[in-house]
């Protein structure tokens, strides 16, 4: 993956302000629509339903001159793509748990928090249905 010249570096980044100090960095995806083979149910068999996604990461803080110097957001969506590509899947709570998997590869993570929403699950009747996770580096 290219990252254009102007997106690789910051080169007017502001000198830190010595009487700062940033603990966490939030990294966060919301709303991913990602249609996966999901769900335990004769009817969820054999068929791609959509999920909606969101992941929120925890990376730990550093100076953020580079986009090497952070956890690149696109990832994010290349893990939940693969995963739903990969395959059946039983419980919406795999899904989830994968995912968080798939977010501790970089080593900056420090806590995911990973929201799937199956927004047919109990149509009409609700929204959605689904579950959230947290995981943290052990």
């Amino acid at each position: 993956m290219s990252v254009p010249k102007e997106a690789a570096a910051e080169p007017h980044a502001a000198t830190p302000d010595p009487a700062l100090k940033i603990l966490v960095t939030k990294v966060f995806v919301r709303g991913l629509k990602v249609d996966a083979e999901i769900g335990v149910y004769d009817h969820e068999m054999h068929r791609r339903q959509p999920l909606v996604v969101d992941v929120e990461l925890d990376v730990a803080a550093g100076g953020w001159r580079h986009l090497a110097d952070t956890v690149n957001y696109e990832r994010v969506v290349q893990a939940a793509q693969a995963i739903a590509a990969a395959g059946h899947i039983g419980l919406v709570e795999s899904f989830a748990q994968r995912l968080a998997e798939a977010c501790f590869d970089e080593p900056r993570v420090l806590r995911a928090r990973v929201r799937v929403e199956k927004p047919e699950a109990l149509a009409p009747h609700a929204a959605a249905a689904g579950v959230e996770i947290t995981a943290v580096r052990a």
